[in-house]
């Protein structure tokens, strides 16, 4: 089922992490961040809006990774489930696509709750003093991926932000898959 996110609650602190990631080691919000800013993706293995643009997600986070902003994905599925979100399955997808960003595993769904992230691709663009700037979409891919020539809206708004510590005020909300909470 398809859900949204929010609009940006620009200047909102992000908290941080201390999560388990596909490479074998754990990171913290503090070390993933980049001196231009932070861009933090929650997706996940199985969704189809991930799966249609996850080499773009690949290649911008390669092209921001060069231009100083650190990057990093969290995948926060009941992987009970959805076996396909397992942290080994995480590991695999990790390896086989090349992920240049830790690929982190947020098992007790904690991280997820305290950033209210609501589906997968979910973006949070922060500036270099952690606050939020950028809650839009990659682009105007859906299910489908976009044409090649879409414009880079997740791409061109953190440039924003490493350049002014702004986001853009017009933003776009994520559309995807919910996350898939597990009971309580």
């Amino acid at each position: 089922m398809a859900a949204s996110h929010p609009v940006c609650d620009f200047g909102w602190k992000a908290p941080s992490f201390h999560l388990q990631a596909t490479d074998g080691r754990s990171y913290r919000l503090e070390d993933i961040a980049g001196a231009k800013g932070t861009l933090v993706m929650f997706i996940c293995n199985h969704c189809p809006y991930v799966l249609a643009v996850l080499d773009r997600i690949i290649r911008d986070a390669r092209e921001l990774q060069a231009q100083g902003v650190g990057v990093a994905a969290i995948c926060a599925n009941d992987a009970t489930q959805y076996p396909d979100d397992s942290f080994e399955n995480m590991r695999r997808m990790a390896e086989e696509r090349g992920f240049p960003f830790p690929y982190l595993h947020d098992e007790a769904q904690d991280v997820a709750r305290a950033w209210k992230a609501e589906c997968t691709p979910d973006f949070f663009g922060l500036n270099t003093a952690g606050e939020l700037q950028y809650r839009g979409r990659l682009d105007a891919s859906g299910r489908n991926p976009a044409p090649p020539d879409a414009r880079r809206e997740l791409f061109e708004a953190m440039m924003q932000i490493a350049r002014t510590g702004e986001g853009p005020r017009e933003q776009t909300p994520s559309v995807g898959c919910s996350i898939k909470w597990k009971a309580r």
